[in-house]
C-alpha cells in the first residue's frame, strides 16, 4: 500500500487490525453504544523524537451538552504507534484516560523514536478502532521540507474540500493560522454565497457551547482528512473566542469575558494536539518554536492574547493617528522577548514567522487619502517596524500569515512608502478553507488594490492554501485555489507561483 492508498483507507476507517509483532490492541467487551472516534485523530507539535497524538471520544458529537454523548464516567484508550501503514511492527503502545471533565480527550506526548521518519498511529477503546493516522518526526541536519499554510474555515460557508486537497498533497507538516472554528450562531455571518451549512445553536458562550462546535467541525471528514496525514502546528486567531478581541476586552462589551476566554481555551485545548504545557490557568500559551533539523526554525505567535485593545474603535478606518503610539503593542512585552531572543539565537538556515493578521501595510482605499486595518498589524504601526527592524537582522525570514481571506504576497519594508526602503522579508498570506463561501476573482478590484499597494504583488479573491517546499538554496511556493465549495469535488489548481532564493 502506498502513501496516498493509505491516506484515503485511514481517514474511511478501512484499515482494520493486522497481525502485530506485538501483541494486538486490547479487545473488552463493547460497553459505548456506537463508535466513538467520530471525530478522528490528529498529531501535533513534533519533535526530533516524538509528537502529540489526539483523539477526543464522541458517540453523539452533537449532544447538547458538549460531551458527544460520552457517559460520565472516565474511558479508557489503547493506542499504538508503528513504522508500516499496516502496524505489522509497533514500537510503541500504551493506555491514556480519556476523562469525562476533560470531554473525553486524549493528549498522548512521546518521546524516544528516530528523528526524520514517518510513523503510523490509532487507537482502540472498549472494542472500537479508530482510523489510523500519519505523522512525522522532526529530522536531523538540512533535510528538505514540504509543508501547507492554512486558516480561516467557516463552516457555514461552504465544504472543506480545500482540506481533503491538502491531505492529498501529502505535507511533512501543516501550519494552521487561525479561525479553526467560528464562534457565531446559525447565520450570524453570512457569506455572499449564502449558508451551505447551519452552525449548531446559538452564538459560543459556555464550555458545553465551544466544545460542541468543535466537535461539529471535527465531524467533518475532509476535516478529519486532513489531520490524519501530516502532523499539525495550529494556533488560534480570533473566532475561536469571539471577533476581533484583543487581550482582555470583548469586541462586544460582553459580561464575564474572562470566564468566556476561559472556556474557549479549554475547548480548544481540549480538541486540538497540543502538549499539557500549553493551557496554563487562564492563559493557553501557543507562541512556540519547531525546528526542522538545521534547516529551518518557525516562530509561532499569539497576536491576540497580550494585545492591546484596537485603536479608534477598531474596523477599516482613515485618520487615526492613535494606531501610530509608541507604546502599542500587540504581542505584549514577555512575548518580545521570547520572539527577539529566538531570532537572535537561531542558527537555521531558514527563519519562519507564522502568525495571524497581516504584517504588511494595506490601504483599502483608492485614491488619494489611507484606509487601514486595525485589526491587523496596522494598527500596531511602531511595533511592526519594531518587528520589520528584528527581521532585517534574521536569516532568511519569511513571514506566514492567515485571516484576510484573500491569498496575498508582499515584500515587508520597514518603511512601506519609501520603495528605496530594502526589503527585510517576504509575505506568504494564505486565504480561507472556506471562510466568505466561494470567492471570486475581481480583476479591477484587484488591479486596483495592487497598484495603491506597489509593495503587494499577488492577490487572489478565492478559497484555498498555500503550499511550499524549502531546501537549504530555496523556497518554492505554490497558492492553490478551488473554484468554489459551495458544493462538493472542486480540483485545487496553482494560481501563482513563485521561488525564493535564499540569501545568506
Amino acid at each position: 500500500m502506498d502513501r496516498r492508498a493509505f491516506l484515503t483507507a485511514a481517514t474511511a476507517g478501512l484499515l482494520l487490525p493486522q497481525p502485530v509483532s506485538r501483541p494486538a490492541l486490547a479487545s473488552p467487551a463493547r460497553t459505548l453504544r456506537s463508535d466513538p472516534f467520530t471525530l478522528g485523530v490528529a498529531s501535533g507539535d513534533p519533535t526530533a523524537d516524538g509528537f502529540v497524538l489526539w483523539t477526543r471520544l464522541a458517540v453523539a458529537p452533537l449532544h447538547g451538552d458538549g460531551h458527544g454523548g460520552m457517559p460520565s464516567r472516565d474511558v479508557d484508550v489503547a493506542w499504538q504507534v508503528a513504522t508500516d501503514e499496516r502496524f505489522a511492527t509497533i514500537v510503541r503502545s500504551g493506555t491514556a484516560t480519556a476523562r469525562a471533565r476533560s470531554a473525553h480527550s486524549v493528549h498522548v506526548e512521546l518521546k524516544g523514536l528516530q528523528p526524520g521518519r514517518d510513523y503510523f498511529y490509532r487507537f482502540r477503546s472498549e472494542g472500537r478502532l479508530s482510523p489510523a493516522g500519519r505523522t512525522r518526526t522532526t529530522p536531523e541536519g538540512e533535510t528538505p521540507l514540504t509543508f501547507a499554510v492554512a486558516a480561516c474555515a467557516h463552516y457555514e460557508h461552504g465544504y472543506y474540500t480545500a482540506y481533503r486537497r491538502l491531505a492529498q498533497e501529502e505535507p511533512d507538516l501543516v501550519v494552521f493560522l487561525g479561525d479553526y472554528m467560528y464562534e457565531y450562531g446559525p447565520s450570524g455571518y453570512t457569506a455572499l454565497t449564502g449558508r451551505v451549512r447551519a452552525h449548531t445553536p446559538g452564538k459560543c458562550r459556555t464550555l458545553a457551547d465551544y466544545r460542541l462546535r468543535h466537535a461539529q467541525y471535527k465531524s467533518d471528514r475532509d476535516l478529519q482528512a486532513a489531520h490524519a496525514a501530516a502532523p499539525w502546528l495550529v494556533a488560534f486567531d480570533d473566532h475561536e473566542v469571539e471577533n476581533n478581541w484583543a487581550g482582555q476586552v470583548s469586541s462586544t462589551g460582553a459580561r464575564d469575558f474572562a470566564g468566556r476566554r476561559r472556556a474557549a481555551f479549554r475547548a480548544y485545548y481540549e480538541n486540538m494536539p497540543l502538549r499539557r504545557a500549553s493551557l496554563q490557568g487562564a492563559v493557553l500559551r501557543v507562541n512556540r518554536r519547531l525546528s526542522w533539523g538545521t534547516l529551518a526554525r518557525f516562530h509561532l505567535l499569539d497576536t491576540r492574547q497580550f494585545r492591546d485593545d484596537q485603536a479608534c474603535d477598531d474596523g477599516v478606518r482613515a485618520g487615526c493617528d492613535e494606531r501610530l503610539a509608541g507604546d502599542r503593542t500587540l504581542l505584549g512585552p514577555g512575548q518580545w522577548r521570547w520572539l527577539e531572543s529566538g531570532l537572535r539565537g537561531s542558527t537555521t538556515r531558514w527563519n519562519l514567522l507564522g502568525q495571524q493578521i497581516m504584517v504588511a501595510q494595506r490601504d483599502h482605499k483608492t485614491g488619494p487619502g489611507r484606509e487601514v486595518n486595525l485589526d491587523s498589524w496596522d494598527g500596531y504601526a511602531a511595533e511592526r517596524t519594531r518587528l520589520l527592524r528584528s527581521l532585517a537582522r534574521t536569516s532568511n525570514p519569511v513571514v506566514l500569515t492567515g485571516d484576510a481571506h484573500m491569498h496575498h504576497l508582499a515584500e515587508l519594508r520597514t518603511d512601506f512608502d519609501d520603495p528605496d526602503s530594502p526589503v527585510v522579508a517576504r509575505e506568504l498570506v494564505a486565504s480561507s478553507i472556506a471562510s466568505d463561501g466561494d470567492g471570486y476573482r475581481d480583476r479591477t478590484w484587484i488591479a486596483d488594490a495592487l497598484q495603491e499597494n506597489p509593495h503587494i504583488s499577488y492577490i487572489d479573491q478565492r478559497r484555498g492554501y498555500v503550499m511550499a517546499r524549502l531546501t537549504r538554496d530555496e523556497l518554492s511556493v505554490r497558492f492553490r485555489t478551488l473554484d468554489y465549495i459551495s458544493r462538493r469535488g472542486a480540483h485545487a489548481r496553482t494560481s501563482h507561483r513563485l521561488t525564493l532564493p535564499a540569501t545568506s
